[in-house]
Order: structure tokens, then sequence, then C-alpha cells
């Protein structure tokens, strides 16, 4: 049954304060609690309480415009594959996962792989995140998590995804990573690929000079803070104007678009599948490629 959540003013307001006392109790928690390595983290109760609040941006702030929902089954575990932009904010990543809670309502189970770098960097957003949902990228934990019938979203390209020029904004970019298509084949689960359009144009990256900072290092430059961001985009955004690092932003109000793509099956699936080097990077390409004429089509659209 569709989730269905109050919309007035007082309830988004409400909502907005519990979403500030949220990520104040999870700045201020013990360091060893909401790490990403439980899958009872996950609180359906937290859920509903920010729920108001974010339909409040869905519907006002990004005006977001959302189709493809019947491909997703309403029971049983799923492999949800998405392309995402827009900086650490990653608005169609969260447009995406309301979405997901308002077609299925907050009981049924879903997690969502985040970049481990950011339970380093953003402590707070991070053991807020776990307490929707959020887990660390290890594949003992997806896999446990789909054994629970659960769906798991994962971005393969991680965090040079969502950060890729403007140039790519366009282009499904996922770094070479496999992981997905193995942890697939292993647990017979099914992808299902998320898509969106619009969401680049809330963060304007321009490049990203990784590489040239990773030289400086090898040369002696150590990283700032000791930490070594694996991205360093420059971009144009709020509330920055040209930012410089992977730093927070502020995403532009600019309509977003998600689609829910067509389930992909493979032929063959299991340990010795999964084992196949060759098969895995056909079963790749074919995810790419599938995704890529659908964000095509979606451009196209736009």
């Amino acid at each position: 049954m569709n989730y269905r959540q109050p919309q007035d003013p007082v309830s988004t307001i409400k909502s907005a304060k519990i979403l500030v006392e949220s990520y104040l109790k999870a700045s201020t928690a013990n360091v060893n609690t909401l790490t990403g390595w439980s899958l009872d983290d996950r609180d359906p109760q937290i859920i509903e309480q920010l729920m108001p609040f974010v339909g409040w941006l869905y519907r006002n702030y990004f005006r977001v415009q959302t189709d493809g929902w019947e491909h997703v089954p309403k029971t049983g575990k799923v492999l949800l594959i998405g392309s995402h932009n827009g900086g650490l904010a990653a608005p169609d990543t969260v447009m995406m996962t309301y979405d997901w809670f308002r077609q299925f309502g907050t009981d049924r189970l879903a997690y969502a792989v985040m970049e481990p770098k950011v339970w380093q960097a953003l402590p707070g957003v991070a053991r807020l995140a776990a307490q929707v949902g959020a887990i660390q990228p290890h594949p003992d934990l997806a896999r446990a998590a789909l054994r629970r019938d659960a769906a798991v979203l994962i971005y393969p390209g991680g965090s040079k995804d969502v950060f890729r020029p403007h140039s790519l904004r366009n282009k499904i970019y996922f770094h070479g990573h496999k992981g997905f298509i193995k942890l697939a084949l292993q647990e017979e689960a099914p992808i299902i690929p998320f898509i969106s359009h619009g969401a680049h144009s809330t963060l304007i990256v321009l490049a990203d000079i990784y590489p040239q900072l990773q030289q400086l290092h090898k040369w002696g430059m150590p990283w700032l803070g000791g930490f070594d961001p694996g991205v360093f985009p420059i971009y144009l955004g709020l509330p920055w104007g040209i930012g410089v690092g992977p730093l927070p932003n502020i995403p532009l109000p600019i309509p977003i678009h998600t689609r829910v793509c067509p389930p992909i099956l493979f032929e063959r699936y299991g340990q010795e599948a999964a084992r196949d080097r060759q098969y895995v990077e056909q079963c790749y390409d074919r995810v790419c490629q599938q995704m890529q004429q659908e964000l095509d089509r979606l451009v196209q659209e736009k």
C-alpha cells in the first residue's frame, strides 16, 4: 500500500525540527554506535518522522517527476542499481528514497550502501543516514540484507559518479566497479536500475583534480587532516559560489525527474557464474548499456 504522510505546514515544520534534533543527537552519539555495520540500526519511526519535510522538498523545491515504479516487485529481494549526481547532497538519491517509502511504506526492508568516507568526514550525517538504512559497502552486509528479502540500493560509481563533471552528466559512470554484478549472481537477485535527470544541475562540477593532487601526495604533500578524499572536484554551487573539494553543498532548486527501469535478469546465476570473469564482464556491460539507453531516452524526453 502506498504511504501517505501529512502535508500541512505544521507537520512539515515539526519534521524539519526533528531532522535537526536527530542530526545533533547523531553527531554527539558514541563513536561505536550507528556505524553502518548493523542491519538493525534502521529505524522506521525516524524515517516516518522525516517524511513530511522531505516530502515538502520533493513537491516544492525539486518539483520531482517520477515513473516506472510498477517495475519493482511488491515483495522479495531486489538489487537497486543507480547512477546519481549533485555532490554530497545527492538530491536525486534522497528523492528516490522518499519515493520508495511513499510507494512501499517504511516497514519494507530497504538499505542503501554508502561511501565509507562519509563516516569519517561527516559522522553526524552518516549516523543519521544509518537510521534511515545506510550501510557500509561490504559484500557480507549486502548479502545478509538480500537474504532478509530486503531491497539493497547500490551506486557503483560512488563518489566519482556523484561528483562527475557536468560534461559527463548524461553518461552512466560506474568506473569499472563490478562488485554489484557478482553480488546479483551469487544471491540470484534481480537488478532494477534507477536513473535521474536534473540533479546534475543542482551542482555544476567543472572538473575533478584528484589525479593531480594524488600525484602531489606521492611526491610528499600530505592530505589535509590526513584524510584521502578519493575525489576533489571544482564546482559552481551553493553556498560557496566556487567550491573546491568534496564539501557539503546546498543543491540549487532544479526540477528532478527520476525513473525506475525494467528489471535486468541474466541467463546464469550462482557461485560458478560469479567466478566467471568473462561472464561478469558481459553482465556488467549489459547493465551499463541498458541504463545508458534508458538515460538517453529520459534526456530526449526532457
